[in-house]
């Protein structure tokens, strides 16, 4: 797994973290049951705190892409509730798509934009 941070971002480490390992289960470069290195592996690896590994996997659990598991470690289980992440996904993109509006964004350019994100995920 191959992870790169911002140190000059603005966003906080431990949301890249978790962004991205969002992003690698949606690219299939990480499977369902996969095992991701330990908080203090991961840490050491890319040179950040263990505590920002940390929160970034319990984010994760809350979120339902990663179970703990003392014996295995952070495993990559995503909760299939999808009516649950529909819901949320409206929450946050109806928010997103108002900026977007503000900025005269039309409905056109935002699906085209959404076509092209899903392309990369289905590895087109």
């Amino acid at each position: 797994m191959f992870i790169e941070i911002d140190f000059n971002s603005d966003e906080a480490i431990y949301i890249q973290l978790r962004n991205q390992i969002i992003m690698g289960i949606a690219t299939s470069s990480i499977q369902e049951g996969d095992t991701l290195p330990s908080v203090r592996q991961l840490a050491d690896n890319i040179g950040i705190n263990m505590h920002t590994v940390n929160k970034a996997y319990n984010v994760l659990r809350q979120e339902g892409f990663l179970q703990l598991d003392r014996r295995r470690g952070a495993v990559i289980c995503i909760d299939v509730d999808k009516l649950q992440a529909l819901e949320d996904m409206k929450e946050q993109m109806t928010v997103l798509l108002a900026k977007g509006r503000c900025k005269n964004i039309t409905k056109e350019e935002v699906h085209n934009l959404v076509d092209e994100i899903y392309a990369v995920y289905e590895g087109r």
